[in-house]
């Protein structure tokens, strides 16, 4: 059974940092395109970054604006995602999920989703 499951969510004040991780099991994923999404409430779900198979090239939102950071580990089945400077407005469940097409910020193209972990960002 394919999962993704996301952890490192949480309560932070604005400025502060947060690490998210997400754990792909079920089958290899080390020619996968990881991404990032979030999804405020009462807004659509937004892409954040993706990451290549191979962990080589990466891709950001605009409004990322060099905040946060992407990263594979070796065993390509665990991606991170570190948060600085945060925001209110970062506000919102982030969810992993796996693509086999490239990096890409349309969300339709991705197969495999987690279930999404919370952040919260306080002023």
């Amino acid at each position: 059974q394919v999962r993704l499951v996301e952890s490192g969510g949480g309560l932070v004040q604005a400025g502060g940092s947060l690490s998210l991780s997400c754990q792909a099991s079920g089958r290899t994923f080390v020619t996968d395109t990881m991404g990032w999404f979030r999804q405020a409430p009462g807004k659509g779900r937004d892409f954040v970054a993706a990451i290549t198979g191979l962990g080589d090239a990466s891709e950001y939102a605009n409004w990322v604006q060099g905040r946060f950071v992407m990263t594979r580990d070796k065993t390509r089945n665990t991606i991170h995602l570190q948060m600085n400077s945060l925001k209110p407005e970062d506000t919102a469940v982030y969810y992993c999920a796996a693509s086999i097409v490239g990096t890409t910020a349309d969300s339709s193209a991705y197969d495999y989703w987690g279930r999404g972990t919370q952040v919260t960002v306080s002023s």
